[in-house]
């Protein structure tokens, strides 16, 4: 198997980690913040925040290195417009992302002590559930946006 054919697989596995992960925990994340169950709430904010760790951060880290690196070997100039976009696009999910990431880490600890003290959860919480609402939707479309552009690599503007 060639290096860029090896790249490449180690990209679109990624990709498939980084996204899948992404909107899996988010499935389950937001119906357990709908059900009104402090366990549940607190036992998959806590695993939304491992999956994120085991999952999400190494596949947010193996994209770019395995995405330059194929653009490198293919021969794309760094002003493709495809790239240029999918770069920006990659940059804009990576500015929401990070204060997700806070969000859930605080989030789940709220949950747990709520749960522990067998209390409601906080006010604070809500208002955390819903920027983090505010910041997933965009970034997931921008990160389907990202995956039409790797496949396609349109022809944007000459």
């Amino acid at each position: 198997m060639s290096l860029y054919l090896f790249l490449k697989w180690v990209h679109v596995l990624s990709s498939v980690v980084l996204v899948g992960t992404g909107f899996g925990t988010a499935f389950f994340f937001f119906y357990a913040n709908r059900s009104g169950v402090v366990a549940a709430q607190a036992v998959v904010a806590r695993l939304v925040v491992r999956a994120d760790t085991w999952f999400t951060s190494p596949a947010v880290v193996i994209q770019p290195i395995t995405g330059v690196w194929m653009a490198y070997l293919a021969g794309y100039p760094w002003t493709t417009p495809w790239l240029l976009v999918t770069v920006a696009l990659y940059l804009f999910t990576g500015a929401c992302w990070t204060p997700v990431v806070a969000l859930q880490l605080r989030m789940a600890d709220m949950a747990q002590v709520a749960h522990e003290k067998d209390e409601p959860l906080p006010k604070l919480y809500w208002q955390y559930v819903r920027r983090w609402e505010l910041l997933g939707y965009p970034a997931f479309i921008a990160m389907l946006a990202v995956f039409y552009l790797m496949v396609a690599k349109p022809a944007l503007w000459a």
